[in-house]
């Protein structure tokens, strides 16, 4: 007893907290049907599970390696950007696969070009690095401008993203016929790879600068598997290309959404280790270098998604499961929607969108889930977790905190990109996505402790209820005590009432409601 009343008296501040926040959301449902406020707590959830899904990816980067990643929500719109190719335009994605897959086979032997480089017991001369360089830049930007890719033209309405969008949409999806190499397959193949090896080459150069000459000398097996795997796997996407464009475009639109989820996780999932690696490691001593270069890589993500996807907005088509009207819908139930594959469902005489509050919840548990399972269950989640509290002691132990690094910033980014994909189909693709999710990302990290994974499910919740009801209160107007007609926010009000809601529980709690004093 004497326990528990020593840990209420310590945790006593923010219980009241939580206690007051709970009181107001009571009484904020009070004025509403139940249909209403059912609802748009529903849409809170929904907002927050996007939310949460860039916020997790930061609390990790930030609480094990302090490093604010101003370039997660660019990463989390990339990911959006990356699913809608697949899902839209499949033959882009598979012929894509084979350039990047032949580049990434050099990159893959990162250690291989280190332990080589450490082999010769000096520092490579800066001249010699600049040649290497300059020569696979020449390499690769013959490889791929020669490599034969089905694509769109933005600046072109008939033939832009939006065209093929609503095309999808419609059913009248047409996909033009694949090109032919305009120089020889084996010398634009050659390029590629060979692009790639002396691109790695160079960075591992420049990233031994300034160390000591020599070092870990060992090679593993695994880069030199990874290596042989992305080649095979290049070379099967160039054979199989016509034969895996029909399978993926001839799939049900469900299981295709499915895939590129799973294609935008892992595409964020090697963003995030190459940016980690070449980038960020060579920073970590210099942490404001570390935020000018990630908020340089958001300028440079976005002109890099106007440049291939247009400046445009545009629609992500949902999934049939999710996108049917009719007869039979609204579904009355879960076995009526799986059944007709309702786009909306009844739940107390109100309207649910089955993608929106419910999908996407759904998602949002899940990865809350895996992620609480990954760092309380597993033992690379307990150097995690050892690393966010002392990661000097972790390294002393002989765990190679590099590594770890490496993961977790690969993990947070892949958790943002998949999480574009998820948002995509309820928000849209622009180019201004990313920067929204990320201040969202940015305060909720703040309400909950910019270190703290329960916090950063605890701040995207706060964060999304907030917004929902306030958007919600618009339409039906607040009593208030000395005004005759109810006061309704305007839609300014609804970014400023998180940062308010943000401020105040600074002031109550600087560490944020689940953060931990420093």
């Amino acid at each position: 007893m004497e326990a528990v009343g020593q840990t209420l008296r310590k945790n006593r501040t923010r219980l009241v907290t939580l206690a007051v926040l709970a009181f107001l959301f009571f009484t904020a449902i009070q004025g509403m049907e139940t249909s209403d406020w059912t609802i748009t707590l529903l849409r809170g959830l929904s907002v927050g599970a996007v939310t949460f899904l860039v916020a997790a990816g930061l609390s990790l980067i930030f609480g094990l390696m302090d490093v604010l990643n101003l370039a997660h929500g660019e990463l989390f719109m990339i990911g959006a950007y990356a699913g809608w190719t697949v899902y839209v335009r499949p033959d882009t994605f598979v012929d894509l696969l084979t350039p990047v897959a032949l580049v990434a086979v050099g990159l893959t032997l990162w250690p291989l070009w280190h332990a080589l480089q450490a082999g010769r017991g000096r520092q490579p001369s800066r001249v010699w690095l600049w040649v290497a360089l300059a020569g696979a830049v020449v390499l690769l930007w013959f490889g791929l401008t020669r490599y034969p890719t089905a694509i769109w033209d933005h600046e072109v309405y008939a033939e832009s993203p939006i065209t093929y969008s609503l095309a999808l949409d419609q059913g009248l999806l047409n996909l033009p016929a694949p090109p032919d190499f305009e120089a020889s397959p084996f010398l634009v193949l050659g390029a590629l790879l060979l692009g790639g090896i002396g691109l790695a080459v160079a960075l591992v150069g420049f990233s031994r600068r300034g160390q000591p000459a020599g070092g870990d000398t060992t090679i593993s097996r695994t880069p030199l598997l990874a290596g042989a795997l992305l080649l095979a796997l290049g070379l099967a996407a160039l054979i199989f290309n016509v034969p895996l464009t029909d399978w993926l475009l001839n799939m049900s639109s469900t299981l295709r959404f499915f895939v590129a989820m799973a294609v935008a996780a892992v595409v964020g999932v090697l963003l995030g280790a190459f940016i980690e690696v070449t980038m960020i490691r060579p920073l970590y001593a210099r942490p404001m270098y570390q935020i000018m270069l990630t908020l340089g890589l958001s300028f440079i993500g976005i002109e890099a998604v106007r440049a291939v996807w247009g400046r445009p907005e545009f629609t992500f088509p949902k999934p049939a499961l999710w996108d049917a009207s009719g007869e039979g819908c609204p579904a009355t139930g879960l076995g009526g929607w799986l059944e007709n594959q309702c786009s909306t469902i009844l739940l107390f005489d109100g309207r649910v969108r089955t993608y929106n509050e419910v999908f996407i919840i759904f998602v949002g548990l899940v990865v809350l889930i895996g992620i609480w399972l990954l760092l309380q269950r597993t033992r690379i989640g307990m150097i995690i977790r050892a690393g966010v509290q002392d990661s000097e002691m972790v390294e002393a132990l002989g765990i190679n905190v590099r590594q770890v690094f490496t993961l977790v910033f690969a993990l947070g980014v892949g958790l943002a990109a998949m999480g574009g994909v998820l948002a995509a189909p309820s928000i849209g693709l622009s180019n201004d996505m990313g920067t929204r999710l990320l201040l969202l990302a940015l305060i909720a990290l703040a309400i909950g402790g910019l270190t703290s994974f329960p916090g950063a499910a605890a701040g995207a919740v706060l964060v999304g209820l907030v917004q929902q009801f306030i958007i919600k209160y618009g339409q039906l107007g607040i009593n208030l005590p000395f005004l005759e007609e109810p006061f309704k926010p305007s839609p300014p009000l609804v970014p400023a009432s998180v940062v308010l809601l943000m401020v105040i529980i600074l002031l109550v709690l600087p560490q944020g409601l689940f953060g931990r004093s420093e």
